[in-house]
C-alpha cells in the first residue's frame, strides 16, 4: 500500500565514458554518439574483447581532495563525485546552512545514503600477483614478503561501502544508510530502498548512488568465457546483437519528501512513484526465456505506484545486447503491456554496460527523457530482431505517450528490478 508521503526527486548526478554531467551524456545520447571505443587502460591487443566505455577523466578532476584517493578506490570516486552532483543541485547544502543549530542537528540525522556497488571486480587482489609469483607456491615465503608488494591501504581501499561513508562524512548524513552489493541491480535497489526508508518515515531525503567500474583483464576474461561480451557494440534487441561492452562510472538521484522540497522552494525533476523485486529462482545465470521475474517485478512496481500499464508512457530497457536477456526482457513487457507497448529504448549502446550503475544511471536520464518529451533512438539498431517483432524499439526518437517512465534492471542470480517515475510539469 502506498505511504501518504509523496517522494520527489530533487538532485541528479552522473558521470560515465559519455560524459560527466548529465546534460553531457544526454547530449551524446541523442545525438547518436557513443562512448564506446578501443580500450586504452590496459593492453587488450590479444584479447577478444578489445573496446569499452572507458571514462577517461582524472581522479583529482572528480574528487579534488587527493589525499582520499590513498584509502578509496576509483570506483568509489565516480561513486562521490555522482552523490555530490546530486546534492549539490538539490540546493540542501545551502538549505542546511541556513538553519539553527537545532534544526541542523534534527536535518543531520533525517538525510541518509543507500549506495548500490558491483562488489565482484578482481582487481583488488593484483596487488599480491607479484608476491604470489616470487613465492612459487610456499606460502610461508608469501607471508613474510607480500607486504613488500601490497598497498598498506588495500583494506581501506576496497571496503564496499567506502561512498557511503566518505559521502555522509562530507555531508554530515547521520541518518538512514544501507550498501548493496547485489550485481547489477544494486543502484536501482538503492534507489527502491531508500525510497523506502522515506515512506516509513525513517528519513526524509536521502541520496541514492550506484557506481561500478567493472573493467578489468579478469572481469573481462570471466564475461567473455562466459559468452556475454560484444567484440564491436551493444545493438539492444537488434537482430545481429552479439554481447555486451563493459562502462564505469556512476549515477545518483536525491530523493526526498514533496512537503520539505516545497518548503524550502526546491526545484523537482520528478516524483518516485514505485519499485517492483522480483527473483526467478534458476540459476546463477540462467534466464527464463518468457520473462517471468521481470513481468511479475514489473507488476509489483505498478502495484506499488497504484497504476495501470497504460498510464507508462515509455520503457527504459536493460537492453543489455545479450541474445537470451533482450529476448526473454521483450516477452516480459509484452506479458505485461500486451499490444499496447509504449515505446522503448536503452542507453547501454551510448554509455556501455556500467553493472551496479546501469539501473540508476537509466533512471536518471528516464527523467530527462520526459522533461524533454523524447525517447531516444538507439543509434546501433538496425533491424529488430523477428523473434519479438513487432516490438516499438526505433533507432530514431519517439515521443512519450505520458509523464511516467518506466525503468528495468536485471543481474545475476534472476535478479529483476523496475521502477517508476514522473516527470515534474
Amino acid at each position: 500500500m502506498n505511504s501518504p508521503r509523496k517522494i520527489v526527486i530533487t538532485g541528479l548526478g552522473a558521470v560515465c565514458g559519455a560524459g560527466r554531467t548529465v546534460d553531457e551524456i544526454f547530449g551524446a545520447i541523442v545525438n547518436g554518439r557513443s562512448a564506446i571505443a578501443p580500450i586504452t587502460q590496459l593492453d587488450a591487443s590479444r584479447w577478444p574483447v578489445r573496446v569499452a566505455a572507458e571514462c577517461n577523466v582524472e581522479n583529482k578532476i572528480l574528487v579534488p581532495d587527493r589525499k582520499l584517493h590513498k584509502s578509496i578506490s576509483r570506483t568509489d570516486i565516480f561513486g562521490i563525485y555522482a552523490a555530490e552532483s546530486a546534492i549539490q543541485q538539490s540546493g540542501l547544502s545551502a538549505h542546511r546552512e541556513m538553519l539553527d543549530a537545532a534544526a541542523e542537528i534534527q536535518f543531520d540525522d533525517r538525510s541518509g545514503i543507500f549506495a548500490g556497488s558491483g562488489g565482484g571486480n578482481y582487481g583488488c587482489n593484483y596487488d599480491f600477483f607479484q608476491a604470489m609469483a616470487a613465492a612459487k607456491g610456499d606460502l610461508k615465503k608469501f607471508g613474510g614478503h607480500f607486504a613488500e608488494s601490497v598497498n598498506p591501504m588495500w583494506l581501506l581501499r576496497n571496503l564496499p561501502n567506502n561512498v557511503l561513508c566518505h559521502v555522509g562524512i562530507r555531508h554530515n548524513f547521520k541518518g538512514a544508510n544501507a550498501c548493496i552489493t547485489n550485481h547489477c541491480v544494486g543502484g536501482a535497489m538503492a534507489v527502491a530502498e531508500a525510497a523506502a526508508a522515506i515512506r516509513a518515515c525513517e528519513a526524509d531525503r536521502a541520496v541514492a548512488v550506484g557506481h561500478d567500474t567493472p573493467f578489468e583483464p579478469e572481469t573481462l576474461f570471466h564475461y567473455q568465457w562466459l559468452g556475454l561480451m560484444s567484440p564491436e557494440m551493444v545493438r539492444p534487441f537488434d537482430r545481429d546483437r552479439s554481447g555486451t561492452v563493459f562502462g564505469e562510472g556512476a549515477a545518483s538521484v536525491m530523493l526526498e519528501t514533496a512537503e520539505d522540497a516545497e518548503a524550502r522552494g526546491g526545484k523537482i525533476f520528478g516524483e518516485f512513484l514505485g519499485s517492483g523485486c522480483a527473483t526467478e529462482a534458476t540459476g546463477v545465470l540462467d534466464i527464463r526465456p518468457d520473462g517471468d521475474g521481470l513481468s511479475r517485478a514489473i507488476q509489483l512496481a505498478l502495484a506499488d505506484a497504484g497504476i495501470s500499464p497504460g498510464a507508462v508512457g515509455m520503457i527504459i530497457a536493460h537492453g543489455n545486447g545479450t541474445h537470451a536477456s533482450d529476448a526473454s526482457e521483450a516477452c516480459a513487457i509484452r506479458r505485461v503491456f500486451g499490444e499496447k507497448i509504449p515505446p522503448v529504448t536503452g542507453f547501454k549502446w551510448a554509455c556501455g554496460h556500467l553493472i551496479a550503475a546501469s539501473g540508476i544511471l537509466d533512471l536518471v536520464f528516464a527523467l530527462t527523457s520526459l522533461s524533454q518529451k523524447i525517447v531516444p533512438g538507439i543509434a546501433t539498431l538496425n533491424l529488430t530482431d523477428p523473434e519479438f517483432a513487432p516490438f516499438p524499439v526505433s533507432k530514431n526518437p519517439q515521443q512519450p505517450r505520458s509523464d511516467i517512465a518506466l525503468v528495468l534492471c536485471r543481474g545475476f542470480g534472476g535478479m529483476n528490478v523496475a521502477l517508476l517515475v514522473r516527470a515534474n510539469p
